[in-house]
């Protein structure tokens, strides 16, 4: 019967059996990584707008009010008080005031706790409250 190659059945069994193992150990873990990829995001965004507000305060003497909210980083405002030394093109882009689950972030200057200006995601749900991937997410924390 000299030289066979190829594989048996029961080979080809038993490496489909170790496969089926192996996905139902790690493919749940797999699933969560998205999520907290985009809690992670939303730290990034918070830090990245942190700055733009920043340079904001800096050319304008203010924070954007409540009521200019974030969107004053991309435009200048037409709500007062206007800022005199608005930066042509903004200071972030339209995208960048979104937080990755598509939702705005929440804006509010001043912030609670004497606190210039607090930045807010409310999660995967979008909604105030929520726990583990639907928590809200803080600027301060």
């Amino acid at each position: 019967m000299g030289n066979r190659k190829g594989f048996t059945i029961i080979e080809v069994l038993v490496v489909i059996v170790i496969l089926g193992i192996l996905g139902t150990l790690l493919v749940p873990k797999f699933l969560d990584k998205p999520d907290e990829a985009r809690v992670t995001k939303a730290k990034l965004d918070m830090r990245a707008i942190e700055s733009a507000l920043k340079i904001y305060k800096l050319e304008n003497g203010s924070y954007p009010t409540t009521d200019q909210g974030l969107e004053a980083l991309t435009k200048k405002p037409e709500v007062e008080p206007i800022p005199k030394n608005y930066k042509k093109g903004g200071y972030m882009e339209e995208s960048s005031i979104k937080d990755p689950w598509d939702n705005d972030y929440v804006y509010r200057s001043p912030g609670d706790d004497d606190r210039d200006y607090e930045i807010i995601s409310y999660g995967s749900d979008g909604k105030e409250g929520g726990e583990d991937f639907a928590s809200d997410i803080y600027s301060y924390k």
